[in-house]
């Protein structure tokens, strides 16, 4: 079995892992080192930690709404949940005169509730994810500005007693050196997601609801139960994701987090996330967020305006997308071995015998040539015969086309 893997051509190798999963990385490498080289002082550990802070809340969202689209859905709602919990946090604290704990747990509350909220719209009520969560990206906007009275909410500054919390996403020393220590909390969250997708029996459920509702629940699941957990997930992460806003960012404005939730489902989709759902991957979210995040932070150094990366974002979203779409194309095709192909796979199953009995290697190399030899004569007469067949059905469609025309005369 080894010996014919060793056989396949490296893009079958490719094609095994996944294209998609396989160029997200590439394209994170590739990214970097082109910012490296043709920006300006990208190679810095303060450009560093400015990629890292840009992509904590981002990549929280993106976690939770990863959970969401697997099982066919969508979450036009964490960003705006996101901020509005974070500001109805700020105003406990800040207006209410509530202890910091007590706000983060507010915040934490405030982004389940709404995470409840739209698990239970779309599982119980069956309304369409798109509409169900739009509608509560509107109610989430509205609230936080009726709690807060339309005003920002500030938080601690480090250096209050208050603001210990900050140092969990960002750590400052005496000598104003900057530790990205929430990229810590950000991929253990991470490792918990991707435990849960792969490991448990609701990881499980949730695929086998993306990929077919309907069979999933003539096997047993309960598919409401874990359709609606997936949505609780993403307002989890909503919630750490307002927390780390809070921290790195201090002032939360009213009415923000509108277009947070596109970037979280870019980063997801750029990671190998299937808008159709029953495929995704919470570490391919992960590069799809740093990828954004590089983009973020090197397109300034190189003197392009912000808005560059909003139109950079998209391409590689659509690119993404179709991808996907080429994905599942291929996964549906029924593939059918032709008499080339046939022989090429009897060929190497014999030399993988010959090689675990230690056959002589002249022996071995020769049986591989001959394979070689002959696939390919065959598949030149495959294409031979493919293009006299082709020519065959045009010449009996012009002469159809003849006779229809003599018959209209």
């Amino acid at each position: 079995m080894d010996s014919i893997k060793s056989e396949q051509s490296f893009m079958d190798k490719i094609k095994g892992i996944g294209l998609q999963k396989f160029l997200a990385p590439a394209a994170l490498v590739i990214i970097y080192v082109f910012f490296g080289i043709f920006g300006r002082n990208f190679f810095s550990y303060t450009t560093l930690v400015n990629i890292l802070d840009s992509s904590y809340y981002i990549g929280f969202l993106a976690i939770g709404v990863t959970f969401v689209i697997i099982t066919g859905g969508i979450d036009l709602s964490c960003g705006t949940v996101m901020m509005a919990a974070a500001i109805i946090g700020g105003t406990a604290y800040k207006t209410w005169g509530w202890g910091m704990l007590a706000s983060l747990i507010l915040i934490m509350a405030v982004a389940i509730a709404f995470g409840f909220f739209n698990g239970l719209m779309v599982s119980r009520l069956n309304l369409p994810p798109f509409i169900a969560t739009l509608g509560t990206m509107m109610i989430s906007m509205g609230v936080g500005s009726i709690v807060s009275n339309v005003r920002s909410a500030t938080f601690p500054t480090r250096s209050n007693p208050d603001g210990w919390f900050k140092n969990y996403f960002k750590y400052i020393t005496e000598d104003n050196f900057s530790i990205p220590t929430g990229a810590i909390i950000l991929f253990g969250v991470a490792i918990i997601a991707f435990i849960i997708l792969t490991k448990t029996k609701m990881g499980r459920y949730i695929f086998a609801v993306g990929s077919n509702k309907e069979a999933a629940r003539l096997s047993g699941v309960d598919v409401k139960k874990w359709e609606m957990m997936a949505y609780v997930v993403s307002g989890i992460c909503s919630g750490i994701g307002g927390i780390a806003f809070a921290a790195v960012y201090t002032t939360v404005m009213p009415a923000e987090g509108q277009g947070f939730e596109l970037y979280a489902i870019a980063g997801a989709v750029i990671g190998g996330t299937s808008l159709s759902g029953g495929i995704g991957s919470v570490f391919g979210t992960m590069i799809g967020v740093y990828i954004m995040s590089v983009l973020r932070a090197g397109l300034p150094s190189m003197d392009l305006q912000a808005h560059y990366q909003t139109f950079f974002t998209g391409v590689v979203v659509i690119g993404a997308v179709l991808l996907d779409i080429y994905r599942n194309k291929r996964a549906s095709e029924v593939k059918v071995l032709t008499p080339a192909d046939a022989y090429k796979t009897e060929m190497l199953d014999k030399i993988s015998l010959m090689k675990s009995e230690s056959a002589d290697r002249s022996e071995i190399k020769k049986m591989r040539n001959e394979m070689t030899t002959t696939y390919a004569a065959m598949k030149k007469e495959e294409r031979a015969e493919k293009i006299k067949i082709k020519a065959e059905e045009k010449a009996a469609e012009k002469a159809f086309h003849e006779e229809m025309k003599k018959k209209s005369i």
